[in-house]
């Protein structure tokens, strides 16, 4: 552990109401279940109808036509969801602890600019033009702008607001350049258009084996942070009578959110709002222990992405829409509503 059991987490598990602390596990096992069913969903249901003897078959004999369909594609983007919805969960609370904004998302501190900056660099400017390129581009342009945020919000004297101020700035900047090199050049427009958006359905095993070790490492160390990043939230002086140190925090912090983020954009393309909406909802709850919303978040990002991905399969039969665009959709009115929920409780 990165400090020695705050106090404020003994003061948490004191003040919080009995019905909360009764409720946190058996909640979590209630969430495990429906991500059960939600992935069982997503390899039964696809633009293609299958009966389940058919998706049965292609499952555990993976032969022929229905193994091609259920195994090959299926399968492989329904562990890409679960893979990506964990990654952006924890990155989004990771970030919303960090900058002690309950609605900040993975793209403030600029890792999806980053990342399709320079995926739009790899397909203009160097040729690349397979899925698997994208990837280590990605990840690079997402870890490159991490880096960066750091260094101009300060290094280990960054503060929320200067994180926050400098990814802003990044991320306008950035986009501008995406949107730039796109508008000028067709063949860029026409490779990027589906990434851009965000989609599971280019999912294959390689990409999978590609993302695994960052999103592992990334789970890893986020859960590790719970306890210092707890004692941040409770404003710096606190942190460090408690013991936290500061710097140290937040650098893993930006690394554990940039690793998750960018694995996650890397493979499936800058999903938005599944890291700001799942974590703030949780935080309603559970409360505001990161051991407690950490798990939650890496259990419910998932069901979100992955249900999302169903719909977007059903309701455009035979073609789909991208789960991107999905969880937009249903992501403009939630953050509407929790922006207004907030304000309003503030008053």
């Amino acid at each position: 552990m990165l400090v020695d059991s705050p106090p404020e987490q003994r003061a948490d598990a004191a003040s919080a109401p009995p019905a909360r602390r009764a409720i946190r596990p058996l909640g979590l096992l209630v969430a495990v279940a429906v991500l059960a069913a939600v992935v069982v969903a997503s390899i039964a249901i696809g633009a293609r109808q299958l009966s389940l003897e058919q998706v049965w078959h292609g499952l555990f004999q993976a032969t022929g036509t229905y193994g091609d369909t259920v195994v090959d594609d299926r399968l492989a983007r329904t562990l890409l969801g679960l893979l990506g919805g964990v990654a952006l969960g924890l990155s989004g609370a990771v970030l919303q602890a960090l900058t002690r904004n309950p609605l900040a998302d993975p793209g403030l501190l600029g890792i999806n600019a980053g990342a399709s900056a320079a995926v739009v660099t790899a397909i203009t400017y160097l040729g690349v033009t397979s899925l698997t390129g994208y990837v280590w581009f990605a990840f690079l342009g997402a870890a490159v702008v991490g880096a960066l945020v750091w260094f101009l919000g300060g290094s280990r004297g960054a503060t929320p607001v200067r994180l926050a101020l400098a990814g802003t700035a990044i991320t306008a900047a950035l986009y501008g350049f995406v949107q730039a090199v796109m508008i000028m050049d067709d063949a860029a427009l026409g490779k990027m258009r589906f990434w851009t958006v965000g989609s599971l359905n280019t999912a294959t095993d390689l990409t999978l084996k590609q993302v695994l070790p960052f999103i592992a490492a990334g789970t890893l160390l986020s859960l590790a942070l719970a306890r210092p990043l707890n004692a941040m939230t409770m404003g710096d002086d606190t942190a460090k009578a408690l013991g936290a140190h500061l710097g140290r925090t937040r650098a893993l912090a930006m690394l554990a959110a940039t690793v998750l983020c960018g694995a996650a954009t890397a493979a499936c393309g800058p999903i938005m709002f599944v890291g700001l909406m799942v974590p703030h909802v949780v935080r309603s709850f559970t409360g505001p222990d990161l051991r407690w919303i950490l798990p939650y978040a890496a259990v419910l990002s998932p069901v979100l992405l992955l249900g999302a991905d169903v719909l977007g399969r059903v309701v455009a039969r035979p073609a789909e829409l991208q789960v991107g665009i999905v969880t937009a959709v249903l992501g403009g009115p939630v953050f509407i509503f929790l922006v207004r929920r907030r304000r309003t409780t503030q008053l």
